[in-house]
């Protein structure tokens, strides 16, 4: 099992932010539609990327490990699409 190096904490944001088409389309068959929609909102200050990320990119990212009551576990290996 992966080690988390990081825990991000997850932030609300008053509008939906900018996401690629293709993450969007990587995480429609797992995930509903709402769900989409609200991880839109959210985002975090990623430490690998040194920037602010939407969720879904962090969600479809390769260090992403879990999301456990707003906290990101990052194994900070790279800033990647696992698509």
């Amino acid at each position: 099992m992966r080690e988390a190096r990081y825990l991000v904490k997850v932030h609300e944001a008053k509008r939906a932010l900018r996401v690629d088409k293709e993450v969007e389309e990587a995480v429609k068959g797992a995930l509903g539609r709402k769900m989409i929609r609200k991880m839109k909102r959210e985002y975090v200050e990623c430490p690998v990327a040194n920037k602010r990320v939407s969720f879904l990119e962090c969600f479809t990212c390769i260090s992403f490990i879990r999301r456990v009551k707003g906290v990101v576990h990052c194994s900070g290996e790279g800033f990647r699409r696992k698509l």
